[in-house]
This record gives C-alpha cells, sequence and structure tokens, in this order.
C-alpha cells in the first residue's frame, strides 16, 4: 500500500476517537454481575471489543444458558450516559490530527448511529464528520466481517484497497483486513494492556500506534512496506 494513493481514511469510533471503553464496559461489567453472570471489565475488553452489544450480550446469554432480564439494556445505558457525562473525552491529538488530514474520513463503528452521533457530539468532534457516519446495524454482519468497512468504502465511492483504517480491536483489524484494506491499530485508548499491540499486528495490521500524533508519520512509513 502507498500512502500517497490513500483516498479515505475510516476511523473506528470507540477507543480510537473517543476514550469510551472503560466507560462502556465497566456499565456492562456492573450490571452483568448484578445479574448473576460474574465478570469483570477486563474480560469484556479481551473477549469483546469491537463487537456490538447484541452480538456480545447473545454470545453471554449463550454461555450463561440464560436471558439477560428485559431491563438490561436500560440499566446499562443510564450508567454509561453518566459516564459519558461526567468523564468522556476525545482521545489526545485526534481534533488536530482529524484536521490536518488532506483527504476524505468517516467513521465506522460497531455502536447504533445515535450512540455515534452522541459520543462524537460530547466530545467536540461531530462537526468534522459530518454524515460521514456509518454503524453495524447498516449491514448484515458486524466486525470481524468485513461488511461495514466494505459498505463506508462504497457510499464514499472508494475501491477498498485506497482504504486505510484505524482500529483498536483484533475483531476491527480482521474486518479491515478482510475487507482488502490497509490498517492501522492504535494502542493509545486507556483500556488497551500489555500485549495489545502484539495481538493488533498478528491480527494483520500493518503498524500500530500508541498515541494519535503519530498517525502522520505512520502513514508515511507505509509507503516503506511491501505491497502484500
Amino acid at each position: 500500500m502507498i500512502a500517497s494513493r490513500l483516498e479515505l481514511v475510516i476511523f473506528d469510533c470507540d477507543g480510537v476517537l473517543v476514550d469510551s471503553e472503560p466507560i462502556i464496559n465497566q456499565a456492562h461489567a456492573s450490571v452483568l454481575t448484578a445479574c448473576g453472570y460474574s465478570v469483570t471489565e477486563r474480560d469484556l475488553v479481551e473477549r469483546f471489543c469491537g463487537m456490538s452489544d447484541p452480538e456480545m450480550l447473545a454470545v453471554i446469554e449463550r454461555d450463561w444458558g440464560r436471558a439477560l432480564p428485559a431491563l438490561y439494556g436500560e440499566r446499562v445505558g443510564v450508567l454509561i450516559e453518566s459516564g459519558f457525562r461526567k468523564s468522556l473525552r476525545a482521545i489526545g491529538g485526534v481534533p488536530e490530527v482529524l484536521d490536518g488530514l488532506q483527504m476524505p474520513i468517516c467513521v465506522a463503528s460497531s455502536s447504533t448511529p445515535e450512540q455515534i452521533r452522541r459520543k462524537l457530539e460530547l466530545t467536540g468532534l461531530l462537526s468534522r464528520f459530518g454524515e460521514n457516519l456509518f454503524s453495524a446495524t447498516m449491514v448484515s454482519r458486524g466486525k470481524p466481517a468485513p461488511d461495514l468497512f466494505l459498505f463506508a468504502a462504497q457510499q464514499l465511492a472508494t475501491l477498498p484497497v485506497r482504504c486505510l483504517v484505524i482500529e483498536d480491536s483484533p475483531a476491527g483489524i480482521d474486518a479491515a483486513v478482510a475487507a482488502g484494506m490497509t490498517a492501522i491499530g492504535f494502542c493509545g485508548g486507556s483500556h488497551c494492556g500489555v500485549g495489545h499491540r502484539d495481538r493488533l499486528l498478528e491480527h494483520g495490521a500493518s503498524l500500530a500506534i500508541d498515541e494519535m500524533r503519530q498517525l502522520r508519520t505512520a502513514m508515511t512509513e507505509l509507503t516503506r512496506i511491501p505491497a502484500r
């Protein structure tokens, strides 16, 4: 992949643009444990990072052999909204990077359209993307399937080979690779623990960065990586 031929940068939202993963996973862990399914925030990050909530909860219900309470979503939603209002922040360096990119950008996230918009609004990033917000609810299969990234590229009339994906989750990297796109792994979210970089590289990220301010340098570095 030659960086100068890139025409679209696709950003994941949670853990890439906004530091929301700890808030979201703390809420789920708290309510799941209260329901009788004992789990920690770290357990959820390591197993389900990048997956949509419905997909994650379906797996948990299968493992548990029980259905979650009807009010589960409401209880989790209250905790998440409270956490967002108190402490949700943009990942450091994101506004400057977005303002400096000289090509189209979009968001492709496992969250619902309403959730994506809310998080970007709270962190002052929404205006930078306009209507270029794409959700897993818009396709039949979420990450790690390539459908969402391919849909985003199609909507913005860009060939997959000309797309660069910025992702923090193995599932997201898998989706980008399956879509025929180049992926840069992002390890700067507060949920990223020891070994996170290695996991993203193992799943096929061409490079991994620890700070969003390193993105431009990383894009230049892609020119030195032989095409696969």
